[in-house]
């Protein structure tokens, strides 16, 4: 009776083994035929803060974009007082609404021409395209050239000013990596975008991970450049709370450059443009950081559409 019994459990056993054995192998094979995601969109839906929205009509100055430079074409915007003006600085940001870019101009305290570069989705389309210092100088002349012919005259080169949201920061890294362009850079914003990959991959830093820093090296070095105000460069970066699990967020390679750079960050509670809320704060000399509330697809668009705001706060 015994000998049955044990009989019968070593052959339930094994058939349970064979079972497990089985569902891994499906599990396994869906795994296998089921495409990675690139990021895990956050599920949070919130409406307590307001999230305002910039809406500008760009016929208020004189807007032409300039084509065959780049795969797509470039937007340019020139406020109207430029017309009265012997000078300018140049912005050129990456990634984003044109409107949104010139509004900023028009809010910037001084004279500044508005550029906007939108090459697609990803990072990687906006470094590989400014790994070429060419590509930066025929922009700026083609900018400048066309700016003399609209207003009729030649304008007095000022400030060059970098902008990137989310994956433009990749332009921005490939410009500062060229040693012309760092020195030639006078400012640079970053707005909720500064990503870089886990070691090893997505292997979150929760679980022993750790950052990729080498895309990082350009920002840590021009931060470095902007705590010396001796050097004229400055560096605002913002960051949301957003957490895209498979690679790094804004506010983990935030943490990264003031762990470097041995600057602290501390809790603030403070309204920012357009219902942002300010949450904390770092900086030493013109390298700032703010982190603001917020983990979904708005809160993310808070930090674009609030800079004519940031671009202001840079140059103080």
């Amino acid at each position: 009776m015994i000998c049955k019994f044990f009989n019968k459990a070593g052959f339930m056993y094994t058939r349970l083994l064979l079972l497990i054995a089985g569902l891994i192998a499906v599990i396994d094979s869906n795994a296998q035929t089921t495409p990675l995601l690139s990021q895990y969109p956050s599920p949070m839906e919130e409406s307590v803060r307001r999230h305002e929205r910039v809406v500008f009509d760009t016929a208020k100055g004189i807007s032409f974009t300039l084509n065959n430079l780049l795969p797509k074409p470039v937007q340019v915007y020139l406020p109207q007082h430029l017309k009265h003006s012997g000078s300018a600085g140049l912005l050129i940001h990456f990634h984003g609404n044109a409107g949104i870019v010139a509004y900023a101009a028009e809010k910037y305290k001084g004279d500044l021409i508005a550029v906007t570069v939108n090459l697609g989705t990803g990072s990687g389309v906006y470094a590989v395209a400014f790994k070429n210092d060419s590509l930066l100088q025929k922009l700026e002349k083609a900018v400048w050239d066309a700016v003399a012919r609209k207003l009729g005259k030649p304008l007095q080169k000022g400030r060059l000013i970098l902008s990137g949201f989310s994956a433009g920061y990749g332009a921005v890294r490939s410009i500062l990596s060229s040693p012309v362009y760092f020195n030639r850079v006078a400012a640079v914003l970053l707005l909720d975008g500064l990503h870089t990959s886990y070691i090893p991959e997505r292997k979150v830093l929760a679980e022993g991970g750790a950052l990729d820093t080498a895309g990082l090296e350009p920002f840590l070095n021009f931060a470095r450049e902007a705590m010396n105000p001796s050097t004229g460069k400055k560096f605002l970066f913002t960051h949301s709370e957003i957490f895209p699990g498979t690679f790094a967020s804004t506010t983990e390679t935030a943490a990264y450059l003031l762990n470097r750079l041995q600057v602290k960050a501390t809790p603030v509670l403070k309204w920012g443009p357009g219902g942002m809320q300010q949450i904390s704060e770092a900086g030493k000399g013109n390298f700032k950081v703010f982190g603001f509330a917020g983990n979904s697809a708005p809160d993310h668009i808070d930090h674009f559409s609030g800079l004519y705001y940031f671009l202001n706060r840079l140059q103080k």
